[in-house]
């Protein structure tokens, strides 16, 4: 029986100057590796990609997939979507509290590992974050309550942003799907 070998810890400084192919998450001193979509990831991403591209200027922001945040001193998350306001001045990391995290659900996420990120981004400030599991065709709000689905439901329902325009119709998602 072979040893389990121990981590390999990082500086924050060597994580930032090595190019991740596709790029990690850095928690603590170690890099950790995200959960590759496949193509219900990949097809919910795009599409909310373009979505939100597409209504960019009349919802005053702009939307970044897979754009390093740095949630903490020394922890910096990969979110699927990033959506910040329009005007945020650009950073190479994103620094600030964005308007509007967004995480694609892949087979292999755990609840303990989705929880640990949604704190993170509490912790930062975000001020929304969706989850959105494209395999039981269900969306979520994330707060510091937990996960909720759209008071509509999830099924058929509208992710919103209160306080703004955006608004996310759940049907025409899922039919991207079938």
């Amino acid at each position: 029986m072979s040893a389990v070998p121990a981590p390999r810890f990082v500086s924050v400084e060597e994580y930032l100057r090595t190019n991740y192919r596709p790029d990690c998450d850095y928690i603590d001193g170690q890099v950790q590796q995200r959960s590759l979509g496949e193509y219900e990831h990949s097809v919910v991403q795009l599409f909310l990609s373009v979505w939100f591209a597409n209504h960019a200027r009349p919802w005053g922001v702009r939307v970044f997939p897979e754009y390093r945040v740095q949630v903490a001193a020394t922890r910096f998350r990969v979110p699927d979507l990033t959506v910040v306001r329009a005007g945020v001045v650009r950073q190479p990391i994103l620094r600030t509290p964005p308007l509007l995290i967004i995480e694609v659900l892949s087979p292999e996420d755990t609840l303990h590992r989705l929880q640990e990120r949604v704190g993170d981004y509490l912790e930062l400030g975000a001020e929304h974050i969706w989850v959105v599991d494209p395999y039981t065709r269900r969306a979520y709000v994330a707060d510091a309550q937990g996960f909720h689905e759209p008071e509509t439901g999830s099924k058929d329902g509208v992710l919103t942003v209160p306080g703004t325009a955006i608004a996310i119709p759940l049907a025409e998602l899922w039919r991207e799907l079938d």
